[in-house]
């Protein structure tokens, strides 16, 4: 404060008439004492107050909070002697809580030897509080979920040291000649539905059920509305059906924490848990958890600042990438730097506060999802620096959690997990000029914007020059398509105009439904109707394939060329000829695919993008660089890590298939709880002289032969 006195003009600690170094000292110290008693007063308060104010809003309130409460301690110092306008209290009470952070928990959670003294004293304050409460001896179990870090993207984080706490766990040594750490966990693949999106993986981990939800988002004939996953009040439905279905509250009713989640899991301790946002009573208000972390006004003025350089730091990243040209590249303004910051800052931070509570208080399961590397791989790509930026900070989140275990009153096993992966590639509408509406609208004979208009014609230049210009294959499909004659029965009139279709992306996954028909619409009702609609899908080269239901075959998967293969004629193992479209995109494709045509809301039309099984690349119909959602690469191949003191999640040589397995697996390791001694995962115990070799990574494309490596 005295320093803050001396550089700003506007902020004085003395009277008009001066005062000597000694009064000034006594002002300065009245004025940081008064500050500092308000702040710990009135500062939960008014968080407590705040907690139904947006995320963001609050992130920006703390620094205006801070200067009132300074501006009301400068008037308690007698004789008046404090003085400051407005705007320079905002910046003094922010600095001087910015230093108070610096010089207690900031330092401490970048040194280990102090945070770990900060959670001893934590932890001593609670078992002083619960005093009598006698906690289990059998240890809890912590889910960590890192949103949209595939499996590849892992191991190759760790061959290349970003996670030095992931490659302890798996026995890489941290550096080439440093000491072999200990193995303490395995890791192994699984495989998603063909929805790979949070929606659905997060649905299936936590409540046992991915049944008809089909995509991220997608249309419900019977009710007139569009689900979105990441609503409140559909992540609520979602939840209510899960839990109809399967008959049980989900992974962590009994006694568990959900923090950061979707859904909450069935657990009573939740934060920011959407599917309980919409709902109304204190008992179900998910924001309260922003409490425990925000009522500390270090904590808040430490987590502000940090989302204020996360944005510049955004800013920063997308100017550059503009600037030097980088492809493939989508559009990062508007209020995408803030929300970036909200994932990486925020939400990280009030999470692994949460998480970290959470085993001090000796909970029996938590389940959190940090979504901070999904959020930046869509717009900067999966592999990018930014994204290997967050992957280096999650380990970091990961490290903090991992040393709280030490001084929790139960042992605590640690599982990291993700819900799916990402597959880069440039944008649906970059390659072709054209969205999949705009395509979908041109097979249906309806109005296209004009923009996808003049896609769809030979640019004049390259006419005359007789080449042919870049997506001449896609122009030509939907030329032919809309060229081909209608066949009409006899007697049977011509058909009308009706409601127009809509269509919907969950990254390279579209769904198209026409509302005004009530069931959903055959193959042979589409092509009486719109009988361009599936040829100009079909045989556009950004589509890998199509699936419609005939009325006569089933569930038909439609590729180029008059490609079509029915489902339910393929025998149990398909020769990869008689997979025909879906060939490409690896086993259980084809299974996928049907079970999801069995959902009662499945689309009129689902479309799967175009995917190359060499370099992995899709295109998302969404404006993003790395997607998710639907078929093809790195999107459909999480991981899952594990203590080696669990039992295998499936047999040797067995794939782990759906979320609704995995969610099986995670519900058997919370029974084996019994009696199991779980060694503690610290840094002593990952450097034990009795090493075995570090775990072998294979080169990206390689078969992995040990599926518990």
């Amino acid at each position: 404060m005295l320093v803050l006195a001396g550089a700003l003009p506007d902020f004085e600690l003395q009277s008009d008439d001066g005062d000597s170094a000694t009064r000034i000292a006594v002002t300065a110290a009245l004025g940081a004492g008064a500050f500092g008693l308000l702040s710990a007063l009135v500062w939960p308060l008014l968080v407590r107050a705040l907690l139904l104010v947006p995320a963001l809003v609050l992130g920006l309130l703390t620094f205006f909070l801070n200067g009132s409460l300074l501006l009301l301690a400068l008037r308690l110092i007698p004789d008046g002697r404090g003085e400051a306008d407005a705007e320079t209290a905002v910046v003094v009470a922010a600095v001087m809580s910015l230093a108070a952070s610096a010089t207690g928990g900031a330092l401490a959670v970048r040194d280990d030897d102090a945070y770990r003294r900060r959670l001893y004293r934590l932890a001593d304050r609670r078992r002083r509080r619960d005093a009598g409460t006698r906690l289990p001896s059998t240890p809890g179990t912590v889910f960590l979920q890192l949103d949209g870090v595939g499996y590849d993207a892992l191991r190759d984080a760790v061959r290349k040291g970003l996670m030095p706490t992931v490659g302890r766990w798996l026995g890489v040594p941290e550096r080439p000649g440093a000491p072999v750490p200990r193995p303490t966990h395995r890791l192994t693949p699984w495989r998603t539905d063909w929805s790979s999106q949070t929606g659905a993986s997060q649905l299936g981990i936590l409540h046992g059920s991915t049944y008809d939800v089909p995509a991220f988002r997608w249309y419900e004939k019977d009710t007139g509305e569009v689900m979105v996953s990441n609503r409140p009040a559909s992540a609520a439905e979602l939840q209510r059906r899960a839990v109809a279905r399967t008959g049980h509250g989900g992974l962590l009713t009994d006694d568990g924490a959900s923090r950061g989640n979707l859904f909450s899991g069935g657990a009573d301790q939740l934060a920011l848990v959407l599917s309980m946002a919409a709902r109304r009573g204190k008992e179900h208000r998910s924001r309260a958890g922003y409490f425990a972390y925000f009522s500390d006004p270090a904590n808040a003025v430490r987590t502000a600042l940090s989302f204020v350089a996360e944005v510049g730091r955004e800013i920063g990243e997308s100017t550059r990438a503009r600037l030097r040209g980088r492809r493939p590249r989508v559009s990062r303004g508007g209020l995408y730097p803030f929300i970036r910051a909200f994932a990486t800052v925020v939400e990280r931070d009030v999470v692994v506060a949460a998480v970290i509570g959470d085993m001090l208080a000796g909970r029996a399961a938590v389940y959190a999802d940090l979504v901070a590397y999904d959020e930046v791989a869509h717009h900067s790509g999966p592999a990018s620096g930014d994204a290997e930026k967050v992957l280096r900070r999650l380990d970091r989140s990961v490290a903090l959690i991992a040393q709280a275990v030490e001084h929790a009153p139960r042992p605590y096993r640690l599982v990291l997990l993700s819900d799916h992966g990402q597959s880069p590639g440039e944008t649906f509408r970059a390659r072709y000029g054209l969205t999949l509406g705009d395509l979908v609208r041109a097979g249906c004979g309806l109005p296209v914007p004009r923009r996808a208009r003049r896609t769809l014609s030979p640019a004049p230049a390259a006419r005359a020059a007789g080449e042919a210009p870049p997506g001449a294959e896609a122009r030509g499909a939907v030329r032919a398509a809309l060229h081909r004659p209608v066949e009409e029965g006899p007697g049977e009139p011509p058909p009308r105009r009706r409601a127009e279709p809509i269509v919907l992306a969950s990254g390279n996954l579209g769904l198209i439904s026409f509302p005004d028909v009530p069931h959903r619409m055959t193959r042979e009702e589409i092509d009486r109707r719109h009988p361009a609609l599936l040829p100009a899908l079909a045989n556009h080269p950004g589509i890998g394939f199509v699936l419609v239901r005939s009325a006569e075959r089933g569930p038909l998967v439609l590729g180029a060329h008059g490609a079509e293969v029915a489902l339910d004629e393929l025998g149990d193992d398909p020769a990869p000829a008689a997979l025909g479209p879906l060939a490409d995109f690896g086993p259980g494709a084809a299974d996928a695919v049907r079970r999801t045509d069995s959902f009662p809301h499945a689309a009129d039309i689902m479309v799967n993008s175009w995917y190359d099984p060499l370099d992995g690349d899709v295109l998302a119909f969404e404006e993003q660089i790395g997607s998710h959602g639907g078929l093809g690469g790195a999107q459909s191949r999480p991981f899952l890590l594990w203590p080696r003191a669990l039992t295998p999640p499936v047999a040797d040589g067995a794939e782990l298939v759906g979320a609704e397995a995995v969610h099986q697996v995670l519900r058997r390791w919370l029974r084996e709880d019994q009696g199991l001694d779980v060694p503690r995962v610290t840094p002593a115990d990952d450097r034990l002289p009795d090493a075995p070799a570090p775990t072998a990574f294979p080169a990206s494309g390689q078969v992995v032969q040990d599926k518990t490596q």
